[in-house]
C-alpha cells in the first residue's frame, strides 16, 4: 500500500526547491524525497546546489543519468556554444524536446517502485519561458497516461502552475525560506553563480523578486 509520500522532480532551482520547501511543510520529514536527473546540461552548477540543499533539508536523493538524450537532440540548454535566443511569440531555443515527459515517466517509475503516489514538479505557465510542457494540459495528460501505463493511481501536483514569479517569492516567504530560496538556489541558464542578470531565466527571477519586495515593502508601510 502507498505511503503519504511526495517525490520532488528537483533541480536546485528557484522553483522545484520551493516545491521541496513546500512539500516538507505538507508532508513532514522523512516522508519527502527528491529526484534530479543530469542530462547533458552546459553547467553543473544547479545539480550541485540540488544536492546541497537536499543534503542541508535532510531529504534523500537520487540522482539519474540520461546521457542518450544529447544524443537525440540539440537546444542552448546543452550546448554550452549556443547563444540564448527567445524570440517574441517563438518557443526559446533553450527549450529541451521531451525533458518534462522524461523526468515525469522516470519519476513515476521511481515513485512506484518506493511506493509513493505524490509527484510533484515545479512547472508554470503563468510566468514562464513558454516551453509547451510546462503546461497544465501536458501534466494532466502525463498524469492520465502515466495511470493507464503502470496501472497505479499516481497524482502529479504543480503547486506553482498559475503563481507569477512574485507570488513564488511569497509563497517562499510563508514558508520561512525566501532567504534560503534566494541564496542557496540557481536559475541562470549560463551556469553563473549568483545569476548573470541578463538570460531569460535570471530576468524572470529577479523582476519577480524586485515586484515581491517592493509589494511587501508597500504592506510593512501601510
Amino acid at each position: 500500500m502507498a505511503e503519504n509520500k511526495a517525490l520532488v522532480i528537483f533541480s536546485g532551482g528557484q522553483d522545484s526547491t520551493t516545491c521541496l520547501l513546500l512539500a516538507l511543510e505538507e508532508y513532514g520529514a522523512g516522508k519527502v524525497e527528491a529526484l534530479s536527473f543530469r542530462y547533458g546540461q552546459r553547467h553543473s552548477i544547479e545539480l550541485e546546489k540540488a544536492a546541497a540543499i537536499a543534503r542541508d533539508l535532510g531529504v534523500k536523493q537520487t540522482l539519474l543519468d540520461m546521457p542518450q538524450l544529447s544524443a537525440v537532440t540539440r537546444n542552448a540548454l546543452m550546448d554550452g556554444s549556443a547563444a540564448i535566443e527567445a524570440p517574441a511569440g517563438e518557443v526559446p531555443n533553450t527549450f529541451v524536446d521531451g525533458r518534462n515527459a522524461l523526468f515525469l515517466l522516470y519519476a513515476a517509475i521511481h515513485a512506484k517502485a518506493q511506493g509513493i503516489r505524490d509527484i510533484i514538479i515545479g512547472v508554470c505557465e503563468t510566468d514562464f519561458s513558454g516551453y509547451p510542457d510546462c503546461r497544465d494540459v501536458f501534466v494532466k495528460s502525463m498524469n492520465v497516461s502515466l495511470n493507464l501505463a503502470m496501472d497505479y493511481n499516481f497524482n502529479i501536483r504543480t503547486p506553482l502552475m498559475y503563481l507569477t514569479k512574485k507570488e513564488t517569492w511569497a509563497l517562499a516567504d510563508k514558508l520561512g525560506a525566501l532567504d534560503f530560496v534566494r541564496e542557496r538556489t540557481h536559475t541562470c541558464y549560463l551556469g553563473i553563480d549568483g545569476g548573470c542578470g541578463e538570460c531569460p531565466s535570471c530576468i524572470l527571477r529577479e523582476r519577480g523578486l524586485a515586484e515581491y519586495l517592493a509589494e511587501r515593502a508597500g504592506s510593512l508601510k501601510n
